[in-house]
């Protein structure tokens, strides 16, 4: 006997997510803090993907780990921000080593070097956003147990490239 009826959508990353995947969220003085904990590929599709909600003018910094140098550049357009970033995703999630902070005055969304993803906000925002995005809170998220040293970040060429290139292309000045 087959039952039939509207089933609920489950996402792949529900479906096959690690116990590990989450984001803790928490007031500090004058604002929130979230911090999000998830695969590679997952941090860095939600990095893009909450971009969305900034401002239409955005700041950006990039830090390369491995090559130790540095960009930033002041009221880009978002759309050109994003795009920059999504041709870099495959790269990102799959060699690290690169903090790039994307701010306003009110928001700050950051991919540290080993893929997590920070957001601080003056709003609560970003809750209800990532619980929007299938994401489950819970009290308190554990970092990456591999941290690394700038150092020892292994080789990736293509992404030292890659990075150099998205500075060039958003017209980003040395830091």
């Amino acid at each position: 006997m087959f039952f039939r009826g509207r089933q609920p959508e489950t996402s792949i990353w529900k479906r096959f997510r690690s116990a590990a995947d989450g984001f803790s969220f928490a007031k500090e003085a004058d604002y929130y803090v979230a911090h999000l904990v998830a695969n590679a590929e997952r941090v860095v599709d939600l990095f893009v993907a909450l971009l969305e909600h900034m401002p239409p003018a955005v700041d950006v910094a990039v830090t390369d780990a491995r090559t130790h140098r540095a960009w930033k550049g002041e009221r880009l357009a978002l759309p050109d921000v994003r795009d920059a970033l999504a041709r870099i995703k495959p790269l990102l999630a799959a060699h690290g080593g690169v903090e790039i902070a994307v701010y306003t005055s009110e928001d700050q969304l950051t991919l540290n070097s080993v893929l997590e993803l920070f957001i601080y906000a003056r709003t609560d925002q970003w809750l209800y956003l990532l619980k929007g995005k299938g994401l489950e809170e819970r009290r308190l998220v554990h970092s990456k147990s591999w941290r690394l040293a700038q150092r020892e970040f292994p080789d990736a060429p293509e992404l030292v490239q890659a990075i150099a290139a998205l500075a060039v292309s958003l017209q980003l000045s040395p830091a």
